[in-house]
Order: structure tokens, then sequence, then C-alpha cells
């Protein structure tokens, strides 16, 4: 039987294991933490939002980068450092702000999105697994009338794609989420998608590493990867065994015969990586987790909030919101300034709701690609092209899940069921630009 290895027991790394041992593969997860789901996935806006799929690059993104470049509250903050990575990185963002790449980008987004959603149905019909789960729709709200403008064009090409989000009127906003009440004044319109959902994808990403292990996965928890140990000199590199260290132990080597990275963790830490470096930049998102003793006013559905770049959902007894991103290298310090102004701006919308000390606040990465569409499919020698840019890359037995940026929790299903077929040689039904193909 053939082993593959997974790197990272995220939500995508164990959607991907799930996959795989059920094509039949003999699957090995390798994670530093000590369990699922204690990293990138931990916590974040908590939504499957298909409708969430204008990229982060896009014409507008400039001038507003431009804009929030030296306000610490700023929703989206590009921390400038000297590092050649970060620079080519930025450099590739702007390339993908042109109209028709963000348009190119926004069909691959929705595309997937779509794909992953009916997966995560068909995986919760096909197991009964329970994770704080709605299917509220997703609202998107403006209390700007030039940024609700803008969304006008983006939702009616989702719809040309598929995808159900329309524009909506005040009074069906309010009625539809009783939560915008307070701010019905303010509100300049909005837009709905009622198939989009919520859910906790930390608790999802435990309990199917839980099905997992059942089906007979194995789990190397407390794990670092300290190399990945290749033969350089053949005409296409192989990574032969990877060295791990199990935390109290002696350096180990592992072998595998085939290879999935899904962790931003490797991408971060390993000069083997230098070359994908270019192509990803770690993001840090603040979300704020909380219980709330009014019931009453929780919101019931999912908000996304576009000027200020938040989200929020019902999980369970909670309120989770999510919301700045900061591209400033791998740093995963909480910043007092940028914390308070999510639970400002969030106060602001539903009043008594917010309580300073029942606020959470947690900090995590996101590996995100210029154009905002993952890294899916085979790394292979020489040029691939990925969006409208080339991807220098290598070896014969790895294959990619990573770069969803924000969406990993929306894309998990459908990227790790994809790499799966990928991986036995099929063709997924989703027409999306898969790496690699035909290596």
């Amino acid at each position: 039987m053939t082993h593959i290895a997974v790197l990272g027991a995220g939500v995508v790394g164990v959607t991907t294991a799930w996959y795989l041992r059920q094509a039949g593969y003999d699957v090995t997860v390798i994670e530093r933490e000590p369990a699922a789901g204690m990293q990138t996935s931990f916590a974040n806006g908590g939504q499957i939002s298909v409708s969430h799929a204008t990229p982060w690059s896009n014409p507008a993104a400039p001038m507003k980068a431009l804009k929030w470049l030296f306000r610490e509250d700023a929703p989206l903050l590009y921390r400038l450092r000297a590092d050649k990575a970060q620079l080519k990185w930025a450099m590739q963002f702007l390339q993908e702000c042109r109209a028709d790449k963000a348009d190119a980008n926004l069909v691959q987004m929705v595309r997937l999105g779509l794909y992953s959603r009916d997966a995560l149905q068909q995986l919760r019909a096909d197991i009964g697994i329970d994770y704080e789960q709605q299917t509220r729709g997703i609202m998107h709200f403006y209390t700007n009338q030039a940024e609700f403008d803008a969304a006008i064009a983006p939702t009616e090409r989702m719809q040309a794609l598929g995808c159900e989000r329309h524009v909506i009127d005040i009074n069906n906003a309010v009625n539809l989420e009783p939560a915008l009440y307070p701010i019905a004044h303010k509100l300049k319109g909005a837009t709905y998608t009622s198939r989009d959902e919520s859910g906790n994808a930390h608790l999802f990403t435990q309990r199917l590493a839980e099905r997992c292990i059942e089906a007979g996965v194995k789990f190397l928890y407390d794990t670092e990867i300290l190399a990945l140990n290749t033969d350089a000199h053949s005409a296409r590199p192989h990574i032969h065994s990877i060295t791990i260290q199990p935390k109290g132990e002696n350096a180990q080597t592992f072998s595998a015969d085939s290879h999935v990275l899904a962790s931003v963790a490797i991408v971060c830490h390993y000069d083997l990586w230098e070359y994908m470096l270019r192509y990803f930049q770690p993001k840090a998102t603040r979300p704020l987790i909380k219980s709330t003793p009014a019931p009453r006013i929780y919101t019931l559905v999912s908000l996304i909030d576009d000027e200020f770049k938040l989200v929020t959902s019902r999980l369970g007894d909670k309120l989770r919101v999510a919301g700045t991103a900061e591209f400033n290298g791998y740093n995963l310090d909480l910043n007092s300034t940028r914390c308070a102004a999510i639970t400002a701006v969030c106060s602001s919308y539903f009043l008594k709701v917010i309580i300073a000390n029942s606020v959470q606040y947690w900090t995590g990465l996101r590996p995100m690609t210029p154009s905002n569409v993952p890294l899916i499919g085979r790394a292979h020698r020489g040029q691939v092209r990925h969006g409208s840019h080339n991807m220098d890359a290598g070896f014969d037995n790895l294959w990619l899940n990573t770069g969803h940026g924000t969406l990993g929790w929306t894309h998990a299903c459908g990227s790790a069921q994809a790499i799966s077929l990928l991986i036995q040689g099929e063709t997924p039904p989703v027409d999306f630009d898969f790496v690699g193909l035909g290596t």
C-alpha cells in the first residue's frame, strides 16, 4: 500500500488525510503541536463563505493599502521590511490587482468554493460530524455607499458562476439579522448568500482527526520536522526521507512514498522552501472569541463587513469575530491597538454585546499567494503556471495543498478531495487551475 505523509494537522491537512485514507492509502500526519487544529485552524471567522471570493488583490487594493500604510489600527496593514521575498511577493500582488486578473482569480475562488461547500455537506451527511454548524447564510453589509456600490459587480459575477449571493435592501437585511437593528440607520445596503454556512473549524478538525484515527490514519503529534532529505542530483529531486524529532526524543528518520505539504510552519522555517516563499506571505489575523450573557443579542446570520475586514459568526454560545490582516512576516505578537480596534468596531454594531473581561484574543498565520488562489497539485521541476505568474518548483513526490489565505476553512474539503483525486491520477470535477498537471 502506498504510504503518504501529510505535513500538518490543520483543517486542510486533516481533511487531506481523511480523503486519502478513504481512497485506500496508508496515511501518516506529522504535526508539531500536541493535537490537531492548534495553529492556523485554531480560530478563524468560522465561515464557509463561497461569497467571500473577491480577491484581496483587486483594483481598489493598492490605494487602500497606501491609505492604511501607517495606521496601526488599519483593517489591512502591510509592514515594510528589508526582505527580498516580501518585496517580490508585493510586486506580484500589485500585478494581480489588475481588473482582468482579479476577475480570473475570483472565478477560480468561486468554483473551488462551490465544489468545497458541496464536499463538506456530503462529508457531514456521510459521517454525521458535529462542529457547531449552522446554515443560516452569510450577509455582507455596508455602511459606506462607495463600498456597497463596488460590491454589486462582483455579486453579479458570482451569481453568473452559480453562487447564490444577491443584493438585498436594508429592511430585508434587518429582518434577516435583527442584531443589525441598532445600526439600521447607517446601512447603505447588503448582500445575502443563503447556502453559505458557519461552523467551528477547530472543533471540526479535532473531531475529523478522531475519525481519521478510527479509519487507520496515524498521527505523529508533538513532532518537529527538521529536514526534508532529498536527492538533489537527480533529474527530478526526490524526497527520500524526513528528519523528525518527537518531543523529548532524539532526531529520527521517517520515510514515505509521497508527501503532501499542508502546513504553514514548513513554509515558514526551512530554506528548502525558499523557492516557495516568493509566492507566500504569512498574513496574521486576529480573531477574538467571546461568550455573551444575552442570547437575544446574538447574531443569527454570519456577517461580513468588507469596509473594516471583519467577520462575525455564532459558534455555540460564543460570538466569534475575526478581523484585520497584517503582512508582517512570521510575527505572532498580539498588537493591543489592533485588538482594541476590532472590539471597538464590533461594539459599535452590537452595543452591549462586547464586554471587556469576556473577550479572548488570538492571532494566527494564514499563508497566502499574491492572487489569493491556493496552490493545489504536484510540485515539479521547472516552471509551473499558476494564475498569471510562473512558479519555480521541484520534487517528484511532493504535492501541495496550501496557500489558502483567509479561505482555508471554506476550501478545505474541496481542496483535500481534489488533491486525493490528483494523487490517484484522476481529474477532479471542478474547473480549477491545479498546479503541475501533466508532469
